[in-house]
């Protein structure tokens, strides 16, 4: 990819996707080993849980994730599911005079 032929407003949007790609690209990856690690656990006639001891628990990214809500325009990062405590950047955006609104996704 040639960053150069790209403008700022461009790079600065890339640069605020990247944080979010690199998780959903590492949870997908440790989803896929888990599996393969499953897979080769059956083989020898395990399961990964026995191997693992019953007190650890195997997370998967296959759980009921609550969609995000809101948003900040600037920071994509900062995203909130409308559920629980307000965090501080929207209490900070609605004293500042912003509407939740604004903010939905």
């Amino acid at each position: 990819m040639d960053l150069s032929t790209l403008s700022v407003a461009q790079l600065r949007d890339l640069q605020q996707q990247i944080p979010t790609e690199i998780k959903r690209r590492e949870a997908q990856e440790k989803v896929n080993v888990l599996n393969e690690l499953r897979a080769f656990a059956k083989t020898r006639g395990y399961a990964i849980e026995d191997l693992l001891g019953k007190e650890v628990k195997v997370k998967t990214a296959t759980g009921n994730k609550v969609k995000v809500k809101y948003r900040h325009p600037q920071n994509l990062e900062l995203e909130w599911t409308g559920r629980g405590r307000k965090p501080k950047w929207v209490e900070a955006w609605v004293a500042n005079g912003g509407s939740l609104d604004n903010l939905l996704v």
